[in-house]
């Protein structure tokens, strides 16, 4: 699962394929209209998110993400804009009757970037990096389901699972294929994809070359450059003094008034599956008793908080599954804003008197804002918030790897991540069996719709149950020059496409 600024783990889902896809086309949308676009063209993307490093195996990060995925490194899968998974690299696939064997024909004629030719070895090697002990992949817990990978010739890959898997397809999606006698990939890369890295200087920019040996339709511009910035503000000076043609996400929303009002920019308002969560550890007191999470949830005002960070944008969510997740359900009601019966719950928990909490806050907005705003309202029912201020690095540790915590604020970038409450041992520690059981069987479901149905039980309990509390749905606000056209609208889990991204002359 992706977390802003952190490295986390990723989330399983079936998705219905389809088995056709011309080359590496058809990211999105959005910006000019008609006119000339220059093939030559240098596009300068705005980031607040730089890579750690550029190894999605070693906790690379969010930045990794959207600066290499699809652009520099390709799947045998993609997850379109739109949330459809396709093939890529892998030119089709047949699965067994028991659904325990997949073979995959992998395409012709694709080279990386080093010029050695893709063959099924590379595949081999890719997901074995993934499923490697030191392994920090997003994938890694969903591909454990791997139990044999055979080469019998260097276009075909077979791979058999110990259990069914319906979501192994999408999983796939996401990993990485690299050739498998590359080096240092923290620094550099040897992908297959439209782009190929030019230069990465830390704490500035990257840039990508279109690769001209490219196996499918070529990047729309010569080069595409992402340049890194602390904050909103910087960020969106670069855009308004045209250091940048387009921002990846705007996060400020005071700022939005001066694009909407000029006619070289358009503001979109996309699809987001970015969720802020208050997350309790469920296995800590007093967040072990659910009518304690119960009040807690109650007592924070998430319309108002949603109002005060982004004013009309974003949406208010009931659970950890958004709209655009295929066993999405209105679940707000159950998490309404109700200080007396927070306090009367409080009061059936034993905590009439209220008790005090340490929240482990990330340092960069919105959470210090978030935890300020979480802090006010629950004072209002006794409740006292020790805010802790810590760094992500520091996060990842004392949060993610350790579970030493009673609550925290994070933002949870995948669609389609609601399984992980049935882990318990994810972080937050909610731990019921019958919702590890429904996973466990959606998992292994034979068709999408006996999937949808069981993972629409799991959203209800685990909402009703308060097993974290979701506080809204961010936007996904792309700010772009007009100049601009196909670029991406819904950044889901963080990746942006900018091969198809054309800039007028």
């Amino acid at each position: 699962m992706n977390i802003k600024k952190t490295s986390l783990y990723g989330t399983a889902t079936a998705v219905t394929l389809a088995l056709a896809l011309s080359a590496c086309g058809g990211s999105g949308g959005g910006g000019a209209a008609g006119g000339t676009y220059d093939k030559n063209a240098t596009v300068n993307i705005g980031s607040l998110y730089e890579p750690q490093n550029l190894d999605n195996t070693a906790g690379g990060g969010q930045g990794v993400t959207e600066a290499l995925n699809g652009n520099v490194y390709e799947g045998l899968f993609k997850l379109t804009d739109d949330g459809e998974v396709k093939p890529l690299l892998a030119r089709d696939h047949e699965v067994s009757k028991d659904g325990l064997t997949y073979t995959f024909t992998l395409r012709d004629g694709v080279a990386f970037h080093s010029g050695k030719q893709l063959s099924s070895q590379d595949v081999k090697y890719s997901l074995e990096r993934v499923l490697a002990k030191d392994s920090q992949s997003a994938r890694k817990g969903n591909l454990e389901v791997i139990k044999d990978i055979a080469t019998p010739d260097a276009r075909t890959v077979k791979v058999t699972l110990s259990k069914r898997s319906i979501s192994f397809v999408y999983n796939l999606s996401y990993v990485w294929i690299v050739n498998s006698e590359a080096t240092g990939l923290k620094t550099s890369e040897d992908g297959t994809g439209p782009f190929r890295l030019k230069k990465w200087t830390r704490g500035s920019a990257l840039s990508l070359d279109r690769f001209a040996d490219y196996w499918g339709k070529a990047a729309a511009s010569r080069q595409a450059v992402f340049h890194y910035y602390k904050d909103a503000t910087a960020l969106n000076n670069a855009l308004l003094t045209n250091a940048v043609d387009i921002v990846t996400s705007e996060q400020s929303p005071d700022a939005l008034g001066q694009f909407k009002s000029n006619p070289d920019y358009k503001v979109n308002d996309g699809d987001s599956t970015t969720k802020l969560l208050l997350a309790f550890n469920d296995k800590a007191k007093p967040f072990t008793d659910v009518k304690v999470r119960q009040a807690v949830s109650a007592a924070i005002d998430d319309k108002k908080l949603l109002e005060s960070v982004w004013g009309g944008y974003g949406k208010l969510i009931g659970s950890m599954v958004p709209p655009t997740d295929p066993w999405y359900e209105d679940l707000t009601e159950v998490d309404t804003h109700d200080p007396a019966r927070a306090k009367e719950l409080l009061k059936e928990a034993g905590y009439a008197n209220g008790f005090s909490f340490t929240l482990d806050t990330p340092n960069y907005d919105p959470h210090p804002t978030a935890a300020t705003f979480i802090k006010s309202e629950l004072a209002k029912i006794g409740v006292t918030v020790t805010i802790n201020t810590i760094t992500p690095d520091e996060w990842y540790t004392k949060i993610y790897q350790n579970h030493d915590f009673t609550a925290t604020l994070q933002e949870h970038v995948n669609d389609r991540d609601l399984v992980w409450y049935g882990n318990p041992d994810f972080y937050w520690g909610y731990d019921d069996r019958q919702v590890t059981r429904w996973v466990e069987q959606a998992e292994a479901a034979t068709t999408e719709a006996e999937q949808t149905a069981l993972l629409k039980k799991v959203n209800r309990k685990t909402a009703e149950d308060a097993a974290s509390d979701w506080l809204y749905l961010y936007p996904q606000i792309v700010v772009a020059n007009t100049k601009l056209s196909g670029y991406p609208l819904n950044g889901l889990n963080s990746q942006f496409f900018a091969y198809d991204i054309k800039k007028k002359s």
